[in-house]
């Protein structure tokens, strides 16, 4: 009767905790109940905001190719082109399609070290 209490006792503690793949839940939602959802910008689907992963892009309006011609033809000697500034939001699969993000093994979901950062190198 001892050995079937026991395994009463372990089959409810292995009911009440349920493994978790990671640490966060794949969200950012701390102590918030509800998060307002966004569209994702490749297939439009609506995603938790704090679950959405995000690219935020900054580009010449101008192609490389074109700048050269634009200076050349510009009255400024220096002009400063304007840039596109646009934040992309994926849903998690675009995200992995579009491979934005990887997959990474158990041990590596540990590691929370940001990447690094792209800072471009300014030209004097």
């Amino acid at each position: 009767s001892d050995s079937y209490r026991l395994i009463a006792l372990l089959s409810l503690t292995t009911e009440l905790i349920m493994t978790s793949k990671r640490r966060n839940n794949g969200r950012s939602k701390k102590g918030r109940g509800h998060v307002n959802p966004v569209r994702c910008t490749n297939c439009a689907r609506c995603v938790p905001k704090d679950k959405a992963i995000t690219k935020f892009v900054i580009r010449n309006i101008v192609e490389a190719a074109a700048v050269r011609d634009i200076a050349e033809a510009s009255v400024y000697d220096t002009y400063a082109l304007p840039k596109l500034y646009h934040k992309l939001m994926y849903c998690v699969s675009c995200a992995i399609h579009s491979k934005v993000v990887r997959n990474r093994s158990r041990q590596m979901r540990k590691d929370r070290t940001p990447p690094p950062r792209f800072i471009p190198q300014r030209r004097n």
